[in-house]
């Protein structure tokens, strides 16, 4: 074996076993969690369209509506939830932050009270907030006007398909079911490389990994833009805390609440389908990771260190946790930097190629297992979903290029706080926070 090829091996094995021990495993109990799910679903179709007919469980639901900046794109999130096939009562509380700033979004919202009317068993309220105090703060003013048994979170420029709130409402009629995270699909995915990329990064993560952790019920996080609550459980957390991150934060705060309780658990329902916008710029793209990045130290580290305890989440949460929170979301960048910067460093220019190669024939065949599955068992819609296997082969680079910007971004908020500094919530909001 020549020194090249000698080198070449070494830095191989050293990959693989990185990838085989620390990675590949989340990925197994991921698809073996959605094959689960989707031999499940083939059973239940038949009974899903009987509830469907008798309606026998119908709480009333509460969406609680944040708004800001949206404009007339409020509109459209209105409409969608006005336009609900589901057969029991849904108020929209629609909280406008700021209405005295953005009187273009509270003109919006008030055109829609008169239409409104004509929908039976549909309740439309604008709660106007005139001194803006960031998304947490119009969470917590809709909970207050909130009756519904199930509230929901929802982001003002999000849409959502029509049998969005019966199909997240049916893990309730489990009691055990606290929360419920629905899934985001990219609304503009078509508008540039980068929004395509972000959208097939939602199929595989928001879909594809919160379905497979549901199976063993270690749901990472209910979406902030996009997720649902029983009430009674909001109550006794006394709502949202201030600060940012507020989605992650509260699904923390739910899982010390259950402690090592299984019977309590959180679940993502697939069917449930919203519709975001996303960056459509690499430039806005990084700046909204760098916020979302750098709050994951800020939870983890800062905020909720002395709580991660077996304890208090009970084993299967607390190693969920530590694996795909600390280490794939913290810790992992660093390793993927560090080894990218010791192969450049040590290795000749014929090795780094041969290892590059192998290293991105790995990820880009794992990438094509998870999509294919996802585009077999998951997609609701696969005609629109199969043209993205075009843009498999990209998706190696995007992950590596946004592993690399979690490094910094994780350091960013370790040195300076850049949390306090968001656009989630005033500057005088995050000061008075305790982290």
């Amino acid at each position: 074996m020549s020194p090249v090829t000698a080198i070449d091996a070494s830095a191989l094995l050293r990959f693989l076993w990185l990838a085989l021990v620390l990675e590949l495993p989340v990925y197994a109990i991921c698809f073996v969690g959605v094959l689960f799910h989707g031999f499940k679903e083939r059973f239940k179709e038949a009974l899903e369209k009987r509830r469907m007919d008798d309606a026998g469980f119908l709480p009333c639901v509460s969406c609680i509506v944040t708004c800001y900046s949206e404009g007339r794109d409020v509109g459209t999130t209105i409409h969608t939830l006005l336009e609900q096939i589901y057969p029991g009562v849904i108020e929209i509380l629609v909280v406008v932050d700021g209405a005295v700033q953005n009187r273009e979004t509270y003109r919006a919202a008030r055109e829609w009270q008169a239409s409104a009317r004509a929908y039976p068993r549909r309740r439309l309220e604008i709660l106007p907030k005139r001194t803006r105090g960031g998304r947490v703060s119009s969470l917590n003013t809709g909970r207050q006007f909130a009756r519904g048994e199930i509230v929901l979170a929802l982001d003002g420029d999000t849409s959502f398909d029509n049998d969005m709130v019966w199909q997240i409402t049916r893990p309730f009629a489990d009691p055990g079911v606290a929360a419920v995270s629905g899934a985001l699909r990219v609304r503009n995915a078509a508008a540039s490389l980068v929004a395509r990329l972000q959208s097939l990064e939602y199929m595989l993560t928001i879909q594809f990994a919160r379905t497979g952790l549901t199976t063993l019920n270690t749901v990472n996080n209910v979406s902030g833009a996009f997720g649902a609550f029983r009430r009674d459980l909001l109550e006794r957390l006394s709502g949202w805390d201030a600060g940012t991150a507020e989605d992650l934060d509260l699904t923390l705060r739910i899982k010390k609440r259950f402690g090592a309780n299984a019977r309590f658990r959180i679940a993502h329902q697939p069917r449930a389908i919203g519709h975001t916008d996303v960056p459509t710029s690499w430039r806005a793209f990084f700046r909204q990771r760098l916020r979302w990045d750098g709050d994951l130290y800020y939870l983890y580290v800062r905020k909720h260190w002395r709580s991660l305890k077996p304890s208090l989440l009970g084993w299967p949460n607390f190693l969920m946790l530590m694996w795909t929170g600390l280490y794939f979301q913290l810790l992992l960048p660093f390793v993927v930097v560090a080894a990218t910067v010791w192969l450049l460093v040590t290795l000749p220019f014929p090795a780094l190629l041969f290892v590059g190669a192998v290293t991105y024939s790995f990820y880009l065949l794992l990438t094509l297992v998870l999509f294919v599955t996802y585009a077999l068992v998951l997609s609701e819609r696969q005609r629109d979903d199969w043209p993205y296997l075009k843009f498999v082969p990209l998706f190696p680079f995007y992950a590596f290029a946004t592993r690399v910007w979690n490094a910094f971004s994780t350091l960013a908020e370790a040195l300076a706080q850049q949390h306090l500094d968001s656009s989630m919530a005033p500057w005088w909001v995050l000061k008075k926070t305790r982290f």
